[in-house]
C-alpha cells in the first residue's frame, strides 16, 4: 500500500536521518550545459555594442559591473567547490572539458577571443579570506582550461570574493561558491 506523507512527516524522517537528498548531483550534472550550449551562449554577440575607440582595458572591466554584464557569460555554478577550497573536484572536470571544447571552438572560428574567468565565495568568512579564496578558485578553473589546450592569453581571472552572491544570504550557500566564465574580446582594448 502506498502511503502518501505530509510536509511533517517528511521532515521528521529527513531530520531522523532515514532519508538523504541525492538528487543534488544528479540535479547539478544536469544543469551542466553541454559544449554546443555552452558554445551558443558565449559565441552570442554582447548585449550592446561598443564601438572600439569606447573599449576598456582588461584591468577597467574587471572594475565595472555594468561593462562585465554585457558580455555573454556563463554562470558555472555545477562545479560544486566544496566550502573553503579552491580545489575542482576529480569527479567535476568532465565539466571543465565541456567549457574547454566551446572555447576552443569560437577560438577556431574567430582567431583570437578573450574570456575572463570570474571567482565568486559565499559571504561566510572575512572579505580578504574571501577575496583570496575566489581569485584561486578563478585561476583553478584557468589552469585546468590550461591543461585542456586553451592558451593563457586568451584567459584573464578575478577574483570577487563575496561582492556578487547569487544568494543573497550571510549562511554558507553552494550557489555563491562559483565562477562566471564571460567572453569579453567585445569589449576590450586590442580585439
Amino acid at each position: 500500500m502506498t502511503r502518501i506523507l505530509d510536509r511533517r512527516a517528511v521532515l521528521g524522517i529527513l531530520a531522523g536521518g532515514a532519508a538523504t537528498f541525492t538528487a543534488l548531483p544528479q540535479a547539478l550534472a544536469q544543469s551542466t550545459p553541454t559544449a554546443a550550449e555552452l558554445l551558443e551562449r558565449l559565441g552570442a554577440d554582447p548585449s550592446m555594442v561598443i564601438a572600439p575607440d569606447a573599449r576598456v582595458s582588461v584591468r577597467e572591466l574587471t572594475r565595472r559591473r555594468d561593462l562585465r554584464r554585457i558580455a555573454p557569460s556563463v554562470d558555472v555554478q555545477s562545479i560544486n567547490f566544496a566550502f573553503g577550497s579552491a580545489r575542482i573536484p576529480p569527479r567535476e572536470i568532465w565539466k571543465i572539458d565541456e567549457i574547454a571544447s566551446a572555447m576552443r571552438q569560437l577560438l577556431r572560428r574567430r582567431g583570437r577571443e578573450l574570456f575572463l574567468i570570474e571567482g565568486h565565495t559565499d559571504a561566510v568568512g572575512s572579505n580578504e579570506a574571501n577575496l583570496r579564496l575566489s581569485r584561486a578558485r578563478a585561476r583553478s578553473v584557468a589552469d585546468e582550461l590550461a591543461r585542456s589546450g586553451i592558451p593563457n592569453n586568451a584567459i584573464e581571472t578575478i577574483g570577487y570574493g563575496e561582492e556578487d552572491l547569487l544568494v543573497p544570504t550571510q549562511r554558507a550557500d553552494w550557489r555563491n561558491r562559483r565562477v562566471t566564465l564571460r567572453r569579453v574580446t567585445d569589449l576590450v582594448i586590442g580585439y
